[in-house]
C-alpha cells in the first residue's frame, strides 16, 4: 500500500533528493524532513571549495529552493533532533516532545567528523568542516599570512589546503600514511596529488605520527613524534574522516554495522523503515557485499532509489562509485576501483592525464585530472577487456573502445 506520510530523519542531500523524487513520481501525500541543523537542505561539496573561498553564497548551496518547497508542500523541521522511531508504529519522537505519525521513515542521518582531544584555553582555534556553520566559522581564518595546520590529507583536508593556499594562507598538512589517498587511488596517483599540492606551496608532511596537540593563548602547538620542537600554527583543521550517525537507528532497533544495514533498495531490518546516504551500508551486487560510501553522488543516487522503493517501485542503484574534487584549479575525478598500477593516458607532468586501473585486461577503474570526458568513457569501459596500448594511445577514441563489442554485434546481425 502506498504510504500517505513519509518522514525523513535527517535533512541533507539524500533526504532532499528523495523528497524531490517523491513529488516527481506523483506522490501527493505528506512529506516531512527533520534536521538538527538550523538550515534547510544544502550541498556539502562546495563548503571546502567555493563557499569557503567566498565565491558562493548560502543561496547557491540550496538543494531545494524555497519556492519549490512551498509549491510542493514539503515540510522541513530545522533545529530539531529525532530521539527515536518506534519500529512497529513508525512514530517519530522528536526533542520538542512531539510524536509524528509516519507510514514510512527514511534515515538519512549522514556522519559526524572524528575528533581529537585538544586541551588548552583556545578551543575556538580548532576547526572541523562538515556543516555550513563549520565553514562560516573557518572562513575568517583564511587570511593572507596566517599559518594553518591541517591534520589529515584526505579529500576534505586537501580541498581545504588548496582553498587556503589560494587565499595566501601558509598551509602545512600532516598525514600519518606515507602516500595520501593511496588507499583509494593507489600509490602512483596519490603521489601525483601530493606533487600538485607541493607545487602550489602546500607543506605536505607525510608518514608522521601525531604525539599531541594543544592550544595556547596565541595559537596551536602540534607535537610530531621525533620532532625537536612543536610546530606552531595560528589555527588547526582536523580532517580525519567521519563516523556514521547511527545513535537514533540503534535506539530504534535497526540493524547497525558501521552504518545502517540495508538491502539493495535501501530497506532496513524493519518493514517501512529505510536508509540512504553516508549512513547507509547497502548491499551491492557489484561488490558482492554490503558497502558504505561517503559522497554527494552516492547520496543523490540512493535518495532516488530509496524513494522509489518507498513507493513500491524498486529500481536499485548499483553504479560504480564515482566522486570528484577541485584542487588548485584542477578537476580530479575517480570512478570504480583502484587495482594495481594504472595505465597512463596523457601527461602526468602537465596534469592532463587519466590513469586506468586494470585487472588483467579488464578495466576496473580510472582516475583523471582535467579529463572529465575520459571518466565518462571509463564508466562505459568498466568490466570490459581492452588492449593496454589502445588505452595509452591518445589517438584512440575511448568511446570506440567502449562500444567496440556493440559495433561488432551490429555488424554480425547485418
Amino acid at each position: 500500500m502506498t504510504p500517505r506520510t513519509i518522514v525523513t530523519v535527517g535533512a541533507g542531500q539524500a533526504a532532499a533528493v528523495a523528497a524531490r523524487n517523491l513529488r516527481r513520481q506523483g506522490f501527493d501525500g505528506r512529506i516531512m524532513l527533520i534536521g538538527d541543523e538550523p538550515h534547510a537542505p544544502y550541498q556539502r561539496p562546495p563548503l571546502s571549495k567555493e563557499f569557503l573561498a567566498g565565491t558562493d553564497t548560502e543561496a547557491a548551496l540550496w538543494i531545494l529552493r524555497p519556492s519549490w518547497i512551498a509549491d510542493n508542500d514539503v515540510e522541513i523541521l530545522t533545529g530539531t533532533s529525532v530521539l527515536r522511531v518506534e519500529p512497529a508504529s513508525r512514530t517519530v519522537a522528536v526533542d520538542s516532545g512531539a510524536d509524528i505519525e509516519a507510514d514510512a521513515v527514511l534515515f538519512a542521518t549522514g556522519g559526524t567528523p572524528r575528533t581529537l582531544t585538544v586541551p588548552g584555553p583556545r578551543p575556538d582555534l580548532v576547526h572541523y568542516l562538515r556543516t555550513l556553520d563549520d565553514a562560516l566559522r573557518l572562513a575568517p581564518v583564511l587570511v593572507p599570512g596566517r599559518r594553518l595546520a591541517i591534520i589529515g590529507a584526505g579529500f576534505i583536508g586537501l580541498e581545504i589546503a588548496a582553498t587556503a593556499a589560494a587565499a595566501g594562507v601558509s598551509v602545512t598538512v600532516f598525514e600519518s600514511v606515507p602516500v595520501p589517498l593511496a588507499r583509494i587511488l593507489g600509490s602512483a596517483m596519490g603521489e601525483a596529488v601530493c606533487r600538485l599540492h607541493r607545487d602550489h606551496g602546500v607543506d605536505l608532511r607525510t608518514g608522521v605520527r601525531l604525539a599531541g596537540i594543544w592550544t595556547t593563548a596565541d595559537g596551536v602547538l602540534i607535537d610530531i613524534a621525533g620532532a625537536a620542537e612543536p610546530f606552531e600554527a595560528d589555527a588547526v583543521v582536523i580532517g580525519i574522516g567521519i563516523t556514521p550517525n547511527t545513535t537514533v537507528a540503534e535506539a530504534s532497533g535497526l540493524g547497525v554495522d558501521d552504518g545502517i544495514v540495508v538491502d539493495a533498495s535501501g530497506r532496513t531490518s524493519i518493514p517501512g523503515i529505510f536508509a540512504a546516504g553516508d549512513v547507509a551500508r547497502r548491499y551491492s551486487e557489484r561488490a558482492g557485499r554490503h558497502v558504505r560510501l561517503e559522497h554527494f553522488d552516492n547520496a543523490s543516487r540512493q535518495g532516488v532509489a530509496v524513494s522509489n522503493a518507498i513507493l513500491g517501485r524498486d529500481m536499485p542503484s548499483d553504479d560504480a562509485p564515482w566522486f570528484w574534487s577541485d584542487q588548485h584549479g584542477h578537476n580530479l575525478q575517480f570512478i570504480g576501483a583502484a587495482t594495481g598500477d594504472p595505465v597512463i593516458r596523457g601527461d602526468i607532468g602537465a596534469r592532463d592525464f587519466t590513469g586506468f586501473y586494470l585487472e588483467g585486461a579488464t578495466v576496473r577503474g580510472a582516475f583523471a585530472v582535467d579529463r572529465g570526458e575520459d571518466i565518462m568513457a571509463a564508466r562505459e569501459l568498466l568490466g570490459r577487456e581492452v588492449e593496454v596500448a589502445a588505452l595509452r594511445d591518445e589517438s584512440t577514441d575511448l568511446w570506440d573502445l567502449a562500444y567496440a563489442d556493440i559495433d561488432e554485434e551490429s555488424q554480425v546481425q547485418q
